[in-house]
């Protein structure tokens, strides 16, 4: 039988239902867990919120997929980045870790979308070494990238290394002059030809390889790291441009263990707005003591720089301040095309 039904006046307090408050049945607890038994990995590629680590295990080493946890907040993880895992290490297709911990980088490569931007965005962290790919011709060399990106390397305190492919084509000399005062180390590689002196440059570092599209890099990569079947861009006939071929950046063991490579997408760009001038200087001792008696807040490109008298009294070669000059000035100027 069905009970008669009550209007809401003959209801009283009795007959309401009390729900319980949020959290007050289990208080949270500020303590996070240390995840001592967490084990040790490196991020080798990142893509759409998931990074690929490798976990070493003894003489064994794995590739792990991963997502970071909750407890790291907004922080992003970046190809390079050393990492705890915690949960299911198998490295099986349907595995999926967590990230619990990102240990202190010791460099990052930033970049930013345009000079205009104040974003930045990691491209790598604790590389030690980065490797501008440029060719001499198919497509032109574009001196004016080469410069941008030998400033985010001083600036990120990585060494640079100019690698000049398709030498067959034209002779190096020109833009090997470009760079003479800079005291940067090059590499001058040709199709079909050896590759022993790149390997030597590489050897026990953690080189970040970047450059416009169709300069060889990819090339480069799957001779360096066999296997690996990076894709191949043809240059466009009409535009000069290469086409993008690697969709994001990606950390590569050297055969017997002789270093790391990290392939990134070709670049287009590279944006400056995240440089501050006294960081690139300080990659230039012979000129960095010079900068004692400049004025406060001093570009070291204006009238009152005391690096002139620096460079007037002998103590630094005219030519490494013209060259450090011309790099601090492509932070002004527009990207080239």
């Amino acid at each position: 039988m069905t009970p008669p039904q009550r209007t809401r006046r003959e209801l009283d307090e009795d007959d309401v239902r009390i729900r319980p408050g949020r959290g007050k049945s289990r208080p949270r607890t500020k303590d996070r867990p240390t995840h001592e038994q967490a084990a040790e990995g490196t991020v080798v590629a990142v893509d759409r919120g998931r990074s690929t680590c490798r976990v070493t295990d003894g003489a064994e080493s794995r590739l792990v997929v991963a997502m970071k946890s909750r407890e790291l907040g907004r922080r992003g993880i970046a190809v390079g980045d050393r990492v705890a895992l915690v949960g299911d290490l198998a490295g099986t297709a349907d595995s999926l870790a967590r990230i619990v911990r990102v240990h202190p980088r010791t460099t990052v490569l930033r970049r930013t979308a345009d000079d205009d931007d104040p974003v930045e965005r990691v491209l790598v962290a604790n590389a030690d070494q980065l490797a501008v790919v440029t060719a001499l011709a198919d497509p032109e060399p574009r001196t004016r990238l080469i410069d941008r990106c030998l400033v985010a390397a001083y600036d990120a305190g990585l060494r640079p290394l100019l690698v000049v492919t398709k030498a067959d084509l034209r002779p190096p000399d020109e833009l090997l002059a470009t760079y003479a005062a800079l005291d940067v180390a090059h590499v001058v590689t040709r199709r079909g030809g050896s590759l022993n002196e790149l390997l030597d440059r590489l050897r026990g570092r953690t080189t970040v390889l970047v450059g416009h599209s169709g300069v060889g890099k990819s090339t480069l990569v799957n001779a360096l790291v066999p296997g690996t079947d990076r894709a191949i861009g043809a240059v466009n006939v009409v535009t000069g441009r290469g086409r993008h071929t690697s969709s994001s950046a990606v950390a590569l063991e050297l055969p017997g263990g002789a270093g790391w490579v990290v392939d990134t997408p070709g670049i287009r760009s590279f944006g400056l707005a995240h440089v501050l001038p006294a960081r690139v200087v300080q990659a230039f001792p012979d000129l960095a003591a010079g900068t004692a008696n400049c004025p406060r807040s001093c570009t070291h490109d204006e009238p009152e720089c005391g690096l002139d008298a620096w460079v007037a009294e002998g103590h630094a070669d005219a030519g490494r301040l013209d060259s450090l000059r011309r790099l601090l000035r492509t932070r002004e100027l527009p990207e080239p095309d």
